[in-house]
């Protein structure tokens, strides 16, 4: 770890070896400590923290295998390098499948530990880094990182008062939120923190796309079916309103939700109850709904798209996420988590950030949002190869990126209230090819499918792939 000395434990009972491996380390400026039984070990782990336990396989009286177990179960950010001079391959598996961070047998030349010693310095500092990062920028607490599975980086008043409003809404367990903004922003990230912030964090998160869900299954995955309503209907199946019972029923996309479906959602909101299809028996359910949606619901309401006693029932709390061309100083430490996050996913070192690609990035336009830096950044580690990050290594936004973000900038439009024609300009951009226009807008090829099918955008089948 850099700036830091390394603490390592020794716990072998080859008292020649484990000495002259000690006087080795310590030539190296790192703070070593020698055990020659498994009883001597644990206490010297239970006296002062280390970093790394060099772990002999074979031990009096207990494996190194049972050892290596007991200390990743009590010690989890203690790294272990098992050596052995007996070990075969099975025991090899066993060791990294255990949590062993490497492996060597003996006899064993010193620059051998050496390397393996470096390799396990890089990662722990890449775990520290991880965590100065997270500590630094997430905006939520670990617990709630883990439970939501998703990081909440920013630095922005926007940002913060998102995360307020979350937070708020947390505290009212029945009240209904709608939650606004462009396509990547972080929406579905919002209602996990509402949800598991709020009481109602040890039921179930139910997430449902809208569009996703084929017209002919609509009823019976939202209100479920009994065995023989209909062909293929060999079970009987709760629908996402039972499922989400006591908890929290995220719809994602609402504005899609075809309009005959949104008068039985208005009726199992207000009254609670709901119907299987094929059955006469009214079912209780008890749960919050948050919706979120990339659209502007006055137009929608107006052409008679959306419910307007619907959209009342909905957006009692609503949050708006601003685009992130709207918060320029998220930039900078969402780039700065996300080249982390990929260095250790990849397992290559961290390069440090040109100041100059911090400056472009905030001068660009971002069509798809926090979701869209992230996917750039990944392919932009993959394909590193220096030692700093830079212009060169984002050549989606150098090359192609801004034939969409010139346009836009030059009419004032914007991907919410606009979306039809952002997607014709990316589809222009990238000569028809689907997957390429998806990446511009940062969204999936399926999503740009559904929206092209909506808007009834066509283009040739020599063009598609």
């Amino acid at each position: 770890m850099e700036n830091d000395t390394l603490r390592v434990l020794i716990l072998d009972d080859e008292a020649d070896f484990a000495e002259e491996l000690q006087e080795f380390l310590q030539l190296r400026q790192f703070d070593v400590a020698i055990a020659f039984t498994p009883e001597q070990g644990m206490t010297a782990l239970r006296k002062k923290p280390f970093d790394l336990l060099i772990l002999d396989i074979r031990l009096p009286g207990r494996d190194g295998l049972d050892i290596l177990h007991q200390v990743r179960t009590l010690y989890p950010a203690l790294e272990v390098i098992m050596i052995s001079g007996h070990g075969d391959m099975e025991t090899v598996i066993k060791a990294m499948r255990n949590g062993a961070i490497d492996y060597l047998r003996k006899p064993f030349r010193h620059v051998d530990i050496q390397l393996a010693i470096e390799r396990t310095q890089k990662y722990l500092y890449l775990q520290k880094r991880m965590k100065q990062m997270e500590d630094r920028n997430s905006l939520i607490s670990g617990e709630l990182e883990k439970r939501i599975e998703r990081n909440f980086i920013g630095e922005s008043t926007q940002i913060k008062q998102v995360l307020e409003q979350a937070s708020t809404a947390a505290k009212y367990k029945t009240t209904n939120v709608l939650i606004t903004g462009e396509s990547g922003t972080g929406k579905e990230i919002i209602a996990r923190i509402i949800h598991y912030a709020s009481e109602q964090r040890d039921k179930n998160f139910c997430a449902v796309n809208s569009s996703a869900v084929t017209d002919s299954l609509l009823e019976s995955e939202f209100f479920g079916h009994v065995k023989g309503s209909f062909t293929g209907a060999i079970n009987d199946k709760k629908g996402y309103f039972e499922t989400a019972n006591e908890g929290t029923i995220f719809l994602d996309e609402i504005a899609d939700m075809p309009i005959a479906l949104q008068a039985k959602l208005l009726r199992a909101i207000e009254e609670k109850k709901i119907k299987r299809v094929g059955s006469n028996d009214e079912i209780t359910v008890d749960f919050r709904v948050i919706s979120a949606t990339n659209h502007d619901f006055g137009k929608l309401i107006d052409t008679r798209a959306f419910r307007l006693d619907l959209f009342h029932r909905l957006n009692t709390i609503t949050i708006h996420i601003a685009p992130l061309r709207e918060r320029p100083e998220d930039i900078a430490p969402l780039l700065s988590y996300f080249v982390l996050y990929f260095a250790e996913k990849l397992n290559k070192s961290e390069p440090a950030i040109d100041p100059a690609l911090v400056e472009m990035l905030k001068q660009y336009s971002f069509p798809g949002n926090v979701r869209e830096l992230r996917n750039m950044t990944e392919r932009a580690m993959i394909f590193c190869k220096s030692e700093l990050l830079g212009i060169e290594d984002y050549p989606l936004i150098t090359k192609e990126s801004p034939v969409i973000a010139t346009s836009l900038s030059a009419t004032g439009l914007s991907l919410l209230n606009q979306e039809q024609d952002t997607i014709l300009r990316a589809l222009k951009a990238s000569n028809n090819n689907q997957l390429r226009a998806a990446r511009l807008l940062g969204i999936s090829r399926d999503a740009l499918i559904r929206r092209m099918r909506k808007y009834n955008i066509r283009i040739s089948k020599e063009s598609e792939s």
